[in-house]
């Protein structure tokens, strides 16, 4: 047996965890007490990782799909050949339209997406679908109105602040905050603090909050305006803030003071002095803060949700100051910047929708596939992802994926999407390979957790790096040797970082198109894989893979030079990179990167003048029209939350069933009144029907939830081992076309349905 550090892989904190290994299994899983932020803490799902690791439906061998719908085992060396040629063959015949590129990092599996997106540049391709596009580009959008650029992303300093106002989530299961249930509860204990959850169900958190605002589904943007117009009513806006620190009040004010703030209250259906006593603390806190998550960014309004959440915090001057909601330095970049007007954003063949932070909506994405123009998409990646489940309208997605002529599977195990596939190529697993995650999103101090191989790779299974690298060099974009960059990059490492100047001046002639004859794309297309096979052999440890993070250490030591300072690493110019780069290879459980003050988040806002524009016309427009719009749930008497956080449920990489200690089923949560309406008794099945499709689930009674509401969790109905498992498939039950009209975002938490008996009763 023996100990190593690691890090959580199943939500976005990615706690650091100290494990044993034992026999090729992590027979005992604890939190790491020498981790930078959380320092110990770990939740009950993390236990059991062994389930990821260990699971029978672990792919080790690449296969290839038969005429009949089987797989047979190939060569690395047959597949890649085979794919290369399709690929080559696809873009000459149909241009760079035709491909797509899905996914490239699931949770804590960032590293490989560097590596897998180049393929884009080889096919000459832009549209690049992955999740945050299914759940933040209406945040993303939003953030680049007021804030100047999409890639701008909000924080918020729970742990200091005297006043939290929680929407749309539950930290207590869905985490997302440091600490998650030892932060909520320091917050419920303390006299001088307070806590309010806006959500329809009185959830872990909402249990031990100062004030719940149990509202109706989907009627959050008429919630947050009235808030908002009281604020301005009250005369609660703080004035200093507004005049110093933004543009375009007055078209705010304007449209705030025609919201008819009680019957948008009664329309939300939660008691208006409890509104009115959350105003006033908002507005009246030293320092507040605000976090919200998917309850508001899947539902109705979710774009509008996003502007008027961020307001909440902006009108009342709870910005760039601890305790507060701060914008943040990123290493590892997620998203990108698409601007409208550019040339470069390439509206959809089917939908004509522009991509969002250099993302396209999964939403749109069967329509794509599934249509008759010529400038189909017809040749698909998917890199650690699996939509066909995790997507909206999965019968959609199953009908376009059976009729794309390539589609190529990048993944551990042999998912539901696997099974369309033409190629299934096995990557190692997060605990094979080094690996790290890009939801380092902290303010004011900042960490990366590089995580070090734990495993040998089962069977044949490689990093991505490798896998896609050898695409490009057998699809002739990259040349088998970098003779210059290989010498240089020995020199370097040999002088342990004395030749590191050289190597960057080295790295920057390879970048230059000069050096680079043999295809119409600059050589800065595919750095990625340049560093992999350059720096990348040189690194200790069989490192290779992390060269991608040497570029974008360097970056960030350059523009970030004094918070990286504050952190303790020393040197001058690049060495300054060189001396971070290495803190991050050598330290096992997370390095401290960066030590902002608060005065910097004025520097991360990109505006001419760093002035926050707070009239969004689009906005401001869907605002009013609020006033007029009618009931959106029609003739189904349920609205169904879907996706809920529960104690025992994660993403789909949690593919054994046997992992969860409770709820095996994924139960549908109803009301027992409602339940018992309807004939339903706890522990029986039900049928619930939406206008996309049926399920049949196991009803749970459930009082702590509004009636007319029910809930279902995600990460249910896989097909483990060949069989499909317990659960609901969700995503049976919801339509890519329920979706918000600015950014395609889906309203998973707004499906209006029925419920009844089975029909076989």
């Amino acid at each position: 047996m023996r100990t190593e550090k690691t890090a959580c892989i199943l939500c976005s904190r990615n706690c650091g965890l100290e494990v044993d290994i034992e026999n090729g299994h992590l027979t005992r899983i604890r939190g790491d007490k020498a981790h930078p932020l959380s320092r110990g803490y770990v939740c009950q799902k993390a236990a059991r990782l062994d389930s990821y690791q260990n699971n029978r439906d672990r792919l080790e061998h690449p296969l290839r799909r038969r005429e009949d719908g089987s797989f047979e085992r190939v060569s690395w060396e047959a597949a890649i050949a085979d794919i290369a040629k399709r690929m080559i063959a696809m873009r000459e015949r149909h241009g760079g339209r035709s491909f797509a590129f899905y996914g490239g990092g699931g949770q804590g599996n960032h590293l490989g997406g560097a590596y897998g997106v180049q393929l884009l540049k080889a096919m000459r391709s832009r549209f690049y679908y992955n999740a945050l596009g299914q759940e933040k580009t209406g945040d993303f959008w939003v953030n680049g109105r007021l804030f100047g650029h999409q890639t701008c992303h909000v924080t918020e300093d729970v742990e200091h602040a005297d006043f939290v106002l929680i929407i749309g989530t539950n930290p207590w299961q869905a985490h997302g905050i440091p600490n998650a249930r030892d932060t909520v509860k320091a917050i419920s204990k303390s006299r001088e603090r307070t806590m309010v959850v806006i959500d329809p169900r009185r959830t872990e958190t909402a249990e031990q909050a100062d004030i719940h605002l149990a509202l109706r589904p989907g009627t959050d943007a008429f919630l947050l305006a009235a808030m908002l117009a009281l604020l301005v009513r009250e005369q609660l806006v703080n004035q200093q803030f507004v005049a110093s620190h933004t543009t375009g009040f007055a078209e705010l004010e304007a449209a705030l003071r025609e919201v008819p703030i009680e019957d948008f209250v009664r329309r939300a259906d939660v008691p208006l002095a409890d509104v009115l006593a959350t105003v006033r603390g908002l507005a009246r806190a030293k320092a507040a803060c605000v976090r919200v998550d998917l309850g508001i960014q899947q539902s109705l309004h979710s774009t509008l949700n996003s502007y008027l959440e961020k307001l909440l915090f902006l009108l009342t001057g709870n910005f760039a100051k601890r305790g507060a909601n701060n914008l943040h330095s990123t290493l590892i970049p997620l998203v990108g910047h698409s601007p409208e007007d550019s040339k470069r954003n390439w509206r959809t063949s089917r939908h004509k929708m522009h991509a969002i932070a250099q993302i396209y909506p999964p939403n749109i994405l069967p329509d794509e596939i599934d249509h008759r123009g010529e400038d189909r998409i017809r040749c698909l990646f998917v890199d650690s992802s699996n939509p066909i489940v995790t997507g909206a309208d999965t019968a959609a997605y199953e009908r376009a994926f059976a009729k794309l002529e390539l589609l190529v599977v990048v993944d551990v195990a042999m998912t539901e999407t696997a099974r369309f596939a033409h190629y299934v190529l096995p990557a190692s697993s997060q605990m094979e390979k080094w690996e790290a995650t890009g939801f380092n999103l902290e303010f004011p101090e900042q960490v990366f957790h590089l995580r070090h191989p734990l495993f040998e790779p089962k069977g044949e299974s490689l990093p991505e790096a490798e896998i896609y690298t050898r695409i490009l060099e057998e699809m002739g974009e990259l040349p088998s040797r970098f003779p210059v960059l290989e010498r240089v990059a020995r020199l370097d490492r040999k002088a342990k970082g004395t030749g590191i100047l050289l190597f960057a001046l080295g790295f920057t002639v390879a970048m230059n198109k000069s050096y680079w004859p043999w295809s119409t794309w600059t050589a800065s297309s595919y750095v990625s894989s340049i560093l992999y096979r350059t720096l990348g052999p040189l690194l200790p440890n069989g490192a290779a893979a992390t060269a991608v993070l040497w570029a974008l250490v360097q970056q960030y030591a350059f523009e970030h030079r004094k918070a990286v300072k504050r952190a303790g690493h020393r040197g001058v110019g690049l060495r300054l990179g060189e001396a971070l780069f290495q803190a991050i290879l050598e330290r096992r459980s997370g390095t401290p990167i960066s030590r902002h003050v608060f005065e910097d988040v004025w520097s991360f806002v990109r505006h001419p003048g760093g002035r926050i524009h707070v009239g969004v016309a689009e906005m401001l427009d869907e605002l009013r029209a609020l006033a007029t719009e009618r009931d959106p749930q029609g003739d189904y008497p349920f609205v169904l939350i879907a996706g809920e956080r529960r104690a025992y449920n994660a993403n789909t990489i949690f593919r054994a069933p046997e992992w969860r200690r409770m709820d095996p089923d994924g139960a549908l949560r109803i009301h027992p009144e409602d339940a018992k309406a309807l004939g339903l008794s706890d522990g029986m099945r039900a049928r619930v029907s939406s206008d996309r499709g049926d399920i049949e689930v196991t009803v749970a009674h459930y009082d702590k939830i509004r009636r007319g509401v029910v809930t279902l969790p995600h990460g249910y109905g896989l097909r483990y081992e060949g069989r499909l498992a317990a659960g609901p498939e969700i995503n049976r039950l919801t339509s890519s076309s329920h979706c918000d009209p600015q950014a395609r975002t889906p309203f998973h938490k707004f499906v209006p349905v029925r419920i009844a008996k089975p029909l076989s009763s």
